[in-house]
């Protein structure tokens, strides 16, 4: 047992120091937002205002992330039976939602600017591109470890691995304005920021929605578990199956266990034990609600229709 209290302990502390690598992120965005919409307003520039913006759906992200971090640690309840769990899908859609919307506004603006090019303070705009790309660079080695595993700290590691891509963009947009006065470089940033957001944004979106939308995860093969499960001691059928993540981490599977005799209830959780170790080993679900029965006259599908 105190093994398995270890385990928690560990586990509890990578979720502490998760939050805490998150909030320092957060505070880093924070800083550099400010910064590149002043010096954007000053300078003229739209790729530093579309980099500012950029951050500032960061800092959202981010700010959305912590809070589902912090909620879906939170003990389920009567009225919240699986607590808050996915609280971390629902911020990941919301992220790639906005990231999208942006990228529309962005485009808009690049294509208006590039009819008219402005003289742009490219000084400033060298300046606050470094800036970004040392604030960013660093919050992205903080998040680095946590992305692997978790689509919450993912959305939120990519937000920032773009937006240090975008400031380095910015940055050799600066220099050609500096040294070579070509100002319709910015406009053509814009653009390519722009476009990558959707294309980032646009991914993140199908695989929230999927879960959201509870769709059976892309690596099960429903059919092929199915034909396993029936070939189990006193199995006759597993229909009426349900396979969806509750979150990112966490999946289910619910069913009808039609068996070849009457068995006694011990008999059924032998049966069940076994089923139970091999949906686990070889499909990662680690939650299983299964109904037995016997000559029951019920639809046989392994999916019903309701």
């Amino acid at each position: 047992m105190s093994h398995n209290h270890g385990h928690n302990h560990s586990q509890h502390h990578h979720h502490d120091m998760k939050d805490k690598n998150l909030l320092i992120s957060i505070l880093l965005n924070i800083v550099i937002t400010v910064a590149q919409v002043i010096g954007g307003l000053i300078s003229g520039s739209l790729s530093l205002l579309s980099d500012a913006l950029h951050n500032f759906s960061d800092v959202i992200s981010l700010v959305v992330s912590y809070v589902a971090s912090k909620l879906s640690k939170r003990k389920a309840s009567e009225h919240r039976t699986f607590g808050y769990k996915r609280a971390e899908i629902l911020a990941a859609f919301i992220n790639a939602s906005t990231l999208v919307i942006v990228a529309f506004i962005l485009i808009k603006e690049a294509v208006v600017r590039f009819q008219n090019p402005q003289v742009i303070e490219s000084n400033l705009v060298i300046m606050l591109a470094l800036l970004a790309i040392t604030g960013n660079g660093f919050s992205v080695l903080l998040l680095k470890k946590d992305a692997g595993n978790n689509i919450n700290i993912k959305s939120a590691y990519i937000h920032l691995l773009t937006d240090m891509l975008a400031s380095v963009a910015v940055f050799i947009g600066g220099m050609l304005m500096k040294y070579y006065q070509l100002f319709w470089v910015d406009s053509l940033l814009t653009f390519l920021i722009a476009l990558y957001l959707i294309w980032v944004g646009f991914d993140l979106l199908k695989t929230s929605t999927k879960m959201l939308m509870l769709f059976t995860p892309e690596h099960i093969d429903i059919n092929s578990l199915v034909s396993d499960v029936n070939k189990f001691e006193k199995v006759k059928l597993l229909h009426h199956v349900h396979i969806w993540n509750l979150s990112d981490n966490e999946l289910h599977l619910e069913a009808h266990l039609d068996l070849e005799e009457n068995v006694l209830i011990t008999e059924f959780d032998a049966i069940l034990s076994n089923i139970e170790t091999y949906l686990h080993e070889n499909h990662d679900i680690n939650h299983v609600t299964i109904q037995p029965e016997f000559d029951k006259n019920d639809s046989k599908d392994i999916i019903v229709q309701d």
